[in-house]
């Protein structure tokens, strides 16, 4: 078991830490939020069904320890819901800066950088929070579009808009960008929708 454990460490790691830096903006939060959802996952890891898509159950819960670190930095209580959750992310995350008051911008170390540099964290936090999460939680996290409406609330087809406006406003915004031309590949696992 914790071999098995340890390889979904390995192999969803990176993904979940995306996850929680798009979300959460780089630096400290985003950390805690990563160590925060593989704590959970491994108290969950022995009742987890062998048919479960880890990477996606692992984003799920890296949505909710996301919220967690917000209401914990915000020392505030918030009610639980998906809209009310994507309201609160967005009062804090939407800002553009993280609970120590510092902007994303150059926020943290050596690998805060895998993306191509620190101005497409910058350009991910001026998106509206329902495309930044849509964003996150679609590429970065490869969940099907009915789990992101399930998560931040809303239809499909919502969840499904809201990721492409993001998108489309990241390619002009990198467009403009000097530093970087162009949003970089990012490798989902692909997920496969049925429509009803």
């Amino acid at each position: 078991m914790r071999a098995a454990f340890d390889g979904a460490v390995v192999r969803h790691g990176p993904t979940v830490l995306r996850v929680c830096r798009a979300v959460l903006g780089p630096g400290p939060d985003a950390d805690d939020a990563w160590s925060e959802t593989f704590l959970s996952a491994l108290r969950a890891w022995p009742d987890l069904p062998e048919e479960t898509n880890v990477e996606a159950w692992l984003v799920r819960v890296a949505h909710r320890r996301a919220v967690d670190v917000v209401r914990r930095s915000a020392r505030m209580a918030a009610p639980a819901g998906g809209a009310d959750e994507v309201a609160l992310l967005g009062e804090w995350a939407g800002r553009g800066r993280g609970s120590d008051g510092a902007a994303w911008r150059g926020g943290g170390g050596g690998d805060d950088d895998e993306l191509g540099g620190h101005a497409i964290w910058d350009a991910v936090a001026t998106l509206p929070t329902r495309q930044r999460l849509s964003v996150a939680y679609r590429y970065l996290g490869g969940l099907p579009y009915a789990e992101i409406a399930a998560l931040i609330g809303g239809s499909d087809s919502a969840a499904r808009r809201a990721a492409a406006d993001g998108v489309a406003a990241l390619r002009q915004t990198m467009e403009t960008t000097p530093t970087i031309r162009s949003i970089p590949t990012i490798k989902t696992t692909p997920t496969i929708e049925t429509t009803p």
